[in-house]
C-alpha cells in the first residue's frame, strides 16, 4: 500500500505489545468470501503469521469474534441502508481453523463493531502491562476501524498490518489506510511487523 511507511519499525516489546485480531471467523472471513484489496486466503494466511509470531514470543494474542444466541443483542438504529437479514447457521461465530489451535490465545466475544465497548479488553491488555496493540482482521472498515479508534481515545500506541486485514471494496479499505490509521497509529506489513517484536 502506498502509504505504509517503509521506516523501519521500531522494536516492539513482546511483553508490552498484543496482537488483536478482529472477526477472522467462519461466518465472517469464511466461505471464500470476497475481501479487498487482498484476497482473504491471503488476509488469513498473513493473520497467522503474526499469530504464529506472538505466540512463539509469549506476546498476548486475542482472537475476537462477533456473536449473538438469536440476534436480539444485536444494534438496531434507523438506517439509510437496509440491513440485510443475516443468517447465523451453526458454527459462524468460530474462529477459523488456521488460528484456533494456536496455544495461549485468548478469545474474547463482541456484540458491536468495536472490540472495547461493552468487553473486557481494556482489561485484559492493562492487567498485563500492555500499552501497545498490533490491529488485524476484517473489515477494514468496520470492525478494525472502530475497535482502532476506541484504543485510540484510551490511549494505545498501534500498529496496523495492513496487509492482515480487508474490506468489502477496495474503496472502503483504502479511505481508512490513507485517512485514518496514519493518524492514530503505524501501518506497516504483517512482515515488518512479526520482525520487529522482540
Amino acid at each position: 500500500m502506498e502509504n505504509a511507511k517503509s521506516a523501519e519499525l521500531e522494536e516492539l516489546k513482546a511483553a508490552t505489545t498484543a496482537l488483536v485480531v478482529i472477526d477472522l471467523q467462519k461466518g465472517i472471513a469464511g466461505s471464500g468470501r470476497d475481501l479487498f484489496p487482498y484476497p482473504a486466503d491471503q488476509v488469513i494466511r498473513n493473520a497467522e503469521s503474526l499469530v504464529k509470531a506472538f505466540t512463539e514470543k509469549g506476546a498476548f494474542v486475542v482472537l475476537v469474534r462477533v456473536a449473538t444466541v438469536d440476534g436480539k443483542d444485536m444494534l438496531k438504529p434507523k438506517t439509510d441502508i437496509k440491513p440485510s437479514p443475516a443468517p447465523f447457521p451453526e458454527g459462524w461465530d468460530q474462529i477459523l481453523p488456521e488460528l484456533a489451535g494456536y496455544p495461549n490465545t485468548y478469545t474474547l466475544t463482541k456484540h458491536q463493531w468495536g472490540a472495547f465497548f461493552g468487553t473486557g479488553l481494556d482489561l485484559q491488555l492493562r492487567r498485563r502491562g500492555i500499552h501497545t496493540i498490533v490491529l488485524c482482521g476484517v473489515s477494514t472498515s468496520i470492525g478494525v476501524d472502530t475497535t482502532a479508534r476506541e484504543a485510540y481515545q484510551l490511549g494505545y500506541n498501534q500498529v496496523f498490518a495492513e496487509d492482515a486485514m480487508g474490506a468489502s471494496s477496495r474503496e472502503e479499505h483504502d479511505y481508512v489506510c490513507k485517512t485514518i490509521f496514519p493518524r492514530i497509529g503505524k501501518i506497516r506489513t504483517s512482515e515488518e511487523t512479526a520482525a520487529a517484536l522482540k
